[in-house]
């Protein structure tokens, strides 16, 4: 055994005035219960089997109970879930028309069985279809199964992001290393940018977007201030404290942080992190809007987010912000014609 004080420098945690877990040396865990549940109901709901006995479609997902976590030791990850799914599907027989339905029951997904080994229940109510039920039974389990695995893939890789920072040899040639622009357009370029120490060095982009809709500025600055307009696009409760030290919290504390700067129909600047970036860690968001006639530009500017979650956080802000708030327009639109 080491003599005290001789060890691994990264369990010397008392002679940092900081106390921080560098690299997340130490045991961490994080729940990944809500996270799954989100990303379970996005693989799954929708997917669509075809066959020469008809085409199915899997509905929601009626029951979901389970949790999951990771846990991160030593620089390794350790992953524990275990779920009981029950989804609906409904189907038409190609020949006759017939419409059926039926259910998708998966009792116990979990890291104890390999995908393919997972149980998968496939039932129809009664009167005649079985043709659809087969079809069910087989490319339709081949579908569920490839879901499934986009799931633990997705647990792996985008809900884990953060969990071992880079070393500092790792952030010296990550900084020495040229990047360039991932497209030509404004709306998806990124800058090198630097920033506080969180355990070791953290290298950050800049993200820039800009994106048109079809409301006037101040409708939508409302979108971004206006608690009952916010959990409606966001489809989740919401704490939106929409004046300067006000707090903001999104899709069930994924997103979280402060306004630091409101200029009513103008412009929106936020202290704004996601729950899986390292600790403490937060970017800068500058949402600027103008009028162009009956329609206004949101120009987006996110400075310092982790390079590891660039591409996770631009597809944030287009899938989960943009383009649910362009659905929230068109149904207003819709509701009053």
């Amino acid at each position: 055994m080491a003599k005290w004080g001789q060890g691994d420098p990264r369990w010397i945690v008392e002679e940092r005035a900081d106390g921080t877990n560098v690299n997340n040396w130490h045991w961490t865990e994080r729940d990944a219960t809500s996270w799954s549940k989100r990303k379970l109901k996005e693989v799954l709901e929708g997917l669509v089997v075809e066959g020469e006995a008809g085409r199915c479609e899997i509905g929601d997902l009626k029951h979901v109970e389970g949790e999951a976590s990771c846990n991160s030791r030593k620089g390794k990850l350790i992953f524990f879930y275990e779920w009981n799914l029950r989804l609906s599907w409904k189907g038409t027989v190609k020949e006759s028309g017939e419409k059926h339905k039926g259910s998708v029951e998966i009792p116990n997904l979990s890291e104890e069985n390999e995908v393919d080994d997972t149980e998968i229940n496939v039932s129809k109510k009664k009167g005649e279809g079985d043709v659809l039920k087969d079809l069910m039974r087989t490319e339709g389990t081949t579908k569920v199964r490839e879901a499934l695995r986009d799931y633990l893939k997705a647990l792996k890789t985008e809900f884990t992001l953060g969990m071992i920072l880079p070393t500092k040899a790792a952030v010296g040639q990550d900084l020495a290393t040229e990047r360039k622009p991932s497209g030509s357009t404004v709306q998806d370029s990124v800058t090198p940018q630097s920033l506080d120490m969180v355990g070791v060095k953290i290298p950050t982009v800049r993200i820039h977007m800009r994106e048109v809709f079809n409301s006037p500025a101040d409708e939508l600055y409302g979108i971004f201030t206006k608690k009952e307009l916010v959990q409606k696009f966001s489809k989740c409760p919401a704490v939106i404290e929409a004046e300067k030290g006000g707090k903001l919290q999104m899709f069930e504390g994924c997103v979280s942080g402060e306004y630091t700067e409101l200029v009513p129909s103008q412009r929106i600047v936020l202290k704004w992190r996601c729950r899986s970036w390292p600790d403490e860690h937060y970017a800068t968001v500058a949402l600027n809007f103008q009028d162009l006639a009956a329609q206004s530009e949101l120009e987006l500017e996110c400075k310092g987010v982790p390079v590891s979650h660039e591409e996770s956080t631009r597809q944030c802000w287009k899938k989960q912000y943009f383009e649910e708030i362009h659905i929230l327009l068109q149904q207003s639109k819709d509701n009053v014609e």
